[in-house]
């Protein structure tokens, strides 16, 4: 499955009024050309839509200025000039419909009307640029605002010993939320301003973990991960069989899934190999028939 881009998420968000031009510009069909000239040269635009006692009418463009200008018709009128073919977008209506409205009509311009059919904007490609670098840029703060704010919670608390506990279930057998915990962790990390690397790493554990509780466990697992000042604590605990063998189970290779996990792609003997390459400190205890217990430490000033 493709992956979905910030912009691409943003323009099915944002709806056009947020981004569309409120401050418009506009013709009358009485308005002469040479007037019409004037009124881009002003303004700085490129195109106006034209409204008569209040109604839109047409819409008319630098490349109609061109053409009366190429044919010496400058004394034409811009109702001869314009297009009455009106197309309309709406302010409530997300941007993604005007991206393909552009696409498929390969307009300048599109008029913003509300429900009863009144001009209350004008919406251009330039406009949509411009509204999706600002809500990129707001974004981009909050963001960092919280970022910072997690980040220094450690300093702010007047505490001899302060924590930041994440719990997550995890359900046996239901590979269809396979990592979905292992997702919300690294989300949670970014957000509190773990060094990427570090939340890579973490990530990395609590995924392989999580798959281990998900084709091992008989009913439910549960992970915790604990952040501290200096380190963050990886805790699973599953009520799976056990591990008759500690030491085989971490050679890179050995799985015990069944065949019939191994078919979806899971079970490949990596996962404890890979927790172990991500830890500074890993202990493992698996008595058979008692479940299993993991904790893993990774230090936050470790590369």
């Amino acid at each position: 499955m493709p992956e979905i881009s910030k912009i691409q998420e943003l323009i099915y968000e944002i709806e056009i009024e947020e981004v569309m031009t409120s401050r418009v510009i506009t013709s009358t069909p009485q308005t002469s050309m040479t007037e019409f000239r004037e009124i881009l040269r002003e303004h700085g635009i490129s195109g106006t839509p034209v409204l008569e006692n209040g109604a839109l009418v047409g819409v008319i463009s630098i490349e109609d200025l061109i053409k009366a200008l190429a044919e010496g018709k400058m004394e034409d009128t811009v109702g001869q000039r314009m297009s009455p073919d009106i197309v309309t977008l709406h302010p409530n209506e997300p941007l993604i419909r005007a991206v393909d409205h552009f696409t498929r009509y390969g307009f300048g311009r599109f008029p913003i009307v509300d429900g009863q059919g009144k001009l209350v904007g004008i919406l251009t490609q330039q406009d949509i640029v411009r509204g999706l670098l600002k809500r990129l840029e707001i974004e981009y703060h909050e963001e960092e605002i919280r970022r910072y704010r997690a980040s220094h919670l450690f300093e702010d608390i007047d505490s001899d010993r302060t924590c930041i506990i994440l719990h997550y279930a995890v359900v046996a057998h239901d590979f269809d939320r396979a990592g979905e915990a292992s997702s919300k962790i690294k989300r949670a990390l970014s957000r509190l301003g773990v060094p990427p690397q570090i939340a890579r790493r973490v990530s990395i554990a609590a995924y392989e973990a999580e798959m281990n509780v998900v084709i091992h466990a008989c009913e439910r697992g549960e992970i915790s991960v604990e952040i501290w000042p200096q380190e963050i604590v990886i805790k699973v605990e599953d009520t799976g069989p056990g591990i008759p063998d500690i030491e085989q189970a971490m050679q890179p290779g050995f799985s015990t899934a069944p065949p019939s996990i191994q078919e979806l792609g899971f079970g490949a003997g990596m996962g404890l190999a890979n927790i172990k390459r991500c830890a500074n400190e890993m202990v493992l205890e698996s008595p058979p028939g008692g479940g299993t217990f993991l904790r893993v430490v990774i230090f936050l000033n470790s590369h």
